[in-house]
């Protein structure tokens, strides 16, 4: 085996080394092994090259992160270049290490080389430990589209169409109540092209919803009205009643039955396909606010927090998770549709302060609050497209909102031609993506043959466009 020959003894074999560990090659070039050190600086300067690209397509790279393939590969290939990289550092060492070293030396020398090992290594097993972490709460969360039967062509995604809609749910599951109620339903509608969004926000008490076509139509003919506990059947109970009568969703398995039947309700109240859910449970969203490290907040009025009489004092402020979750969930001193208002730019900000940055930084608790908060239909194969469309959401795209509300809508008696109206007014989206729906679903009775209603105290629709709202507190 080779040594150096040359003055300097240990400390110039230990900087040599350490020269080595920060440039691959260093050391065997100052031996005169040309040939390793000229393989070993190709592979030093590929691995450069690769961050380097990294960086600088950052976009590109955030697609290919949301790819559980890709995700196992960077995992095998840290975990080799970990190795790699301490393998060089000891070779460096062994190419220039000085002869006659004594016991003392030896020993001094060894600790040197491994600390620079443990140095190198530190980085990479970190890097691997964060990619597998993100492909088991990927695959944790993320259906392929074989598994649920949703199949994505990757070089059309979106099937050839404008918008994608999908159907944002937060699910209020809380200890004392059985089942899930879904307090908060919007269908964020994105122009594939622009990532121009309108969010279409619906009350949770809106009644008589029509039902699609089926099993659960035909048992509620005129519209939901519920178990026939004495109260009137609400948008909110649509998940759970269906839960709870696999023969209203047939065929349909256990946890899936919920959101099928309230995606299809959903599409036909608006007039507009729902292409996929996301469902988020609201007491684990708090934990993804925390590990966000809280949201900054303007809160223009005093909400309630808490049930120990606690307040949310107006002005900016850092709010923690709970803190978030009784912010959009309040409804002391206010109403269900001031509440719709505060989750709606809730969520605008948590969009906006989940920068690159702070998502790596709490990545670890982001991942783990994720796999217990969230469920979706959206096939893995989708995920790029998805990520390279928020993109262009962040940088520029408009967010309009409009809310189905009084005195827009009466929630005791909807006009759901009017809401399928207004919808597709607000997306503005081609004639395929609007869907006949059938009067008789909306407000019939029994004895109002062909869907016609009595006209009862129903706001008509409006003599002028609505206008959408794109305000927050700020």
């Amino acid at each position: 085996m080779d040594r150096s020959s040359g003055g300097g003894g240990l400390p110039r074999a230990l900087a040599l080394t350490l020269a080595s560990a920060l440039v691959w090659g260093v050391a065997h070039f100052v031996a005169g092994r040309r040939i390793a050190g000229g393989v070993l600086l190709a592979l030093y300067l590929a691995v450069v090259a690769a961050a380097v690209a990294a960086k600088v397509y950052n976009a590109e790279a955030a697609e290919l992160a949301v790819q559980p393939e890709m995700l196992r590969r960077l995992t095998a290939g840290l975990i080799g270049l970990g190795v790699l990289w301490m393998i060089v550092v000891v070779w460096s060492y062994l190419v220039v290490r000085p002869a006659g070293l004594t016991g003392g030396g030896h020993s001094l020398a060894a600790a040197a080389v491994v600390l620079m090992c443990v140095a190198v290594a530190v980085p990479a097993a970190f890097s691997a430990h964060r990619s597998y972490v993100a492909r088991d709460a990927l695959t944790s969360i993320f259906r392929t589209g074989s598994e649920n039967g949703r199949q994505v062509d990757t070089d059309d995604p979106f099937d050839g169409q404008p918008r994608v809609n999908i159907l944002l749910i937060g699910g209020d599951a809380a200890e004392n109540r059985t089942g899930v109620r879904t307090d908060s339903m919007t269908v964020a509608s994105v122009n594939t092209e622009t990532g121009d969004t309108v969010l279409l926000s619906l009350p949770r008490n809106l009644e008589d919803v029509p039902f699609p076509p089926g099993p659960a139509r035909d048992r509620f003919p005129y519209g939901f009205t519920g178990d026939g506990a004495g109260t009137p059947g609400l948008l909110n109970e649509v998940y759970q009643y269906a839960e709870e009568h696999p023969d209203v969703v047939p065929g349909v398995a256990k946890n899936h039955r919920g959101p099928r039947l309230l995606k299809d309700t959903i599409a036909g109240v608006l007039g507009l396909r729902v292409d996929y859910y996301i469902l988020v449970d609201m007491f684990g969203f708090a934990d993804i606010v925390d590990a966000l490290g809280g949201v900054r907040m303007k809160v223009d009025q005093p909400i309630p927090y808490g049930l120990e009489g606690a307040v949310l004092q107006p002005g900016y402020r850092t709010l923690s998770g709970k803190e978030a979750l009784w912010y959009g969930r309040s409804r002391t001193n206010s109403s269900d549709y001031v509440r719709m208002s505060r989750q709606k730019c809730l969520m605008r900000a948590i969009a906006e302060q989940a920068d690159p940055k702070t998502v790596l930084t709490s990545f670890d608790k982001l991942a783990a609050a994720a796999k217990r908060t969230l469920s979706t239909d959206i096939p893995q194969e989708l995920l790029p497209a998805l990520v390279k469309l928020s993109n262009k959401v962040k940088n520029g795209a408009k967010i309009n909102s409009l809310q189905f509300v009084p005195p827009l809508i009466y929630t005791g008696n909807p006009d759901f031609d009017l809401i399928r109206k207004l919808t597709s007014d607000a997306v503005n989206t081609d004639p395929r993506q609007v869907s006949s729906h059938p009067r008789a679903s909306a407000s019939a009775s029994p004895s109002e043959p062909d869907g016609e209603s009595p006209d009862r105290d129903t706001p008509k629709a409006p003599s002028k466009p609505v206008s959408l709202d794109t305000s927050c507190p700020s």
